[in-house]
């Protein structure tokens, strides 16, 4: 029974630690300009890529907004909902080779992201090779 017990234990610990070193759960969105939250993502995988949707927005005026900068099948959507990170595949301690869309600007960027600790995503998009673009810092919601 002590050995169940034991068991049980640690495979429960170890199911919390695998979570925590994972970029799976939600997040909440740092404006890198502004320093102020904007939304939650959840992130989630899905056929072993990562994606991630708007699943709340912080400003209570923008909550209903539309991605009207968006083009093909996001024109006019709800941001709240939007799929916003799309297709990114695990490399070592990265994720990568995926999108990631700006719903502001409506435009599609490469995404590149990496964990720095438990609780903090660095997400970053840009255009052709990683040094054009900007990184934001996300917060994991707990």
């Amino acid at each position: 029974m002590r050995n169940t017990i034991t068991s049980l234990a640690l495979l429960v610990s170890m199911t919390f630690y695998a979570q925590s070193n994972s970029v799976i759960g939600k997040w909440k969105t740092i404006d890198d300009e502004t320093g102020k939250a904007k939304s939650i993502v959840e992130i989630y995988e899905r056929s072993g890529k990562i994606y991630g949707k708007i699943v709340d927005i912080i400003d209570v005026e923008k909550k209903k907004s539309l991605c009207t900068a968006c083009s093909g099948e996001e024109k006019n959507k709800p941001v709240m909902g939007l799929v916003i990170i799309k297709g990114l595949k695990k490399d070592g301690k990265e994720y990568n080779s995926g999108k990631i869309l700006d719903p502001t600007s409506g435009k599609l960027y490469k995404c590149f992201m990496a964990l720095d600790g438990n609780d903090k995503l660095n997400v970053r998009g840009y255009i052709g090779v990683a040094l054009f673009g900007r990184t934001q810092t996300w917060n994991r919601v707990k």
